[in-house]
């Protein structure tokens, strides 16, 4: 089952739910009307207040904070280009014999990359195609070295092309450590049961009106089941409809410039 139809499960059981609990929320109020209808709302303000007060800010952390790692995880996709493009142009700095192989490894490298996040939701395919790129970074770093101490590399090469190549790799990372930085799963937890208490304090208090208003009822549901959606949804943008991919584009831009060194090799 993917994601996307999981997360939907799940959030209409959310909806589902806390439809019952606002149904039980007024028979409770109805009920106890019933049994002291002069008392049956004192007292109850203060506690509402703090339940709902709570639940808002829960909401807004949550929201704001998968909102922030998603714009750091579009960041890192442009970093990471720009680390990739910056040492693809410093091979210029190597002997010409060595910058053949070493294009081409990068080639194979930036396929590698991108064929990581593509496999998604396939964690274990995602993982061998990451086990690949980490083995051609080891094998361009390894080539690099050799060849920024040949002769007839530039002097500047050391320290212009390996720095380069470090911030290449050490974004990966990053980026593989970013697609892991989520809340708490307790934080998920509560913000569901405060959805629910919400509901049943929420039921409760429209025993007011003797006619169930179905109105407010769905349209209280269905606002915090889609709120809890969207937050969820950013968070995991890789496996839902809210995604990064679009993002992407940047890195497939610079493989296809890499393909130009294929085209006209003369001008390399």
């Amino acid at each position: 089952m993917s994601y996307t139809i999981m997360l939907f499960l799940l959030v209409f059981g959310l909806f589902l739910s806390m439809l019952l609990f606002l149904e039980i929320g007024r028979r409770i109020g109805v009920r106890r009307i019933k049994e002291d209808s002069t008392t049956a709302a004192e007292g109850f303000g203060a506690v509402n207040g703090a339940i709902f007060a709570l639940l808002g800010l829960l909401i807004a952390f949550t929201f704001s904070g998968a909102s922030s790692r998603f714009d750091a995880r579009r960041q890192l996709i442009v970093e990471e280009t720009n680390d990739i493009g910056t040492a693809y142009l410093r091979l210029d700095l190597l002997p010409a014999d060595a910058q053949a192989e070493l294009r081409k490894a990068f080639r194979r490298y930036l396929d590698a990359r991108l064929e990581v996040y593509r496999k998604l939701p396939d964690i274990a395919a995602a993982r061998k195609s990451l086990a690949k790129a980490d083995e051609l970074q080891r094998q361009i770093w390894r080539q690099a070295v050799v060849a920024s101490r040949a002769e007839g590399a530039s002097p500047a090469a050391p320290m212009l092309l390996l720095p380069a190549l470090n911030a290449m790799i050490d974004i990966t990372t990053t980026r593989t450590l970013a697609t892991e930085m989520h809340p708490p799963t307790i934080v998920f937890a509560m913000l569901f049961g405060l959805a629910l208490a919400a509901s049943l304090l929420a039921g409760y208090g429209m025993t007011g009106s003797k006619v169930r208003s179905w109105f407010h009822m769905l349209g209280f549901a269905l606002v915090m089941a889609f709120a809890v959606y969207v937050i969820v949804d950013i968070e995991y943008p890789r496996l839902g409809l809210i995604q990064v991919d679009a993002f992407d584009q940047a890195l497939v831009d610079l493989r296809e410039s890499m393909n130009q060194d294929i085209q006209n090799p003369g001008q390399k």
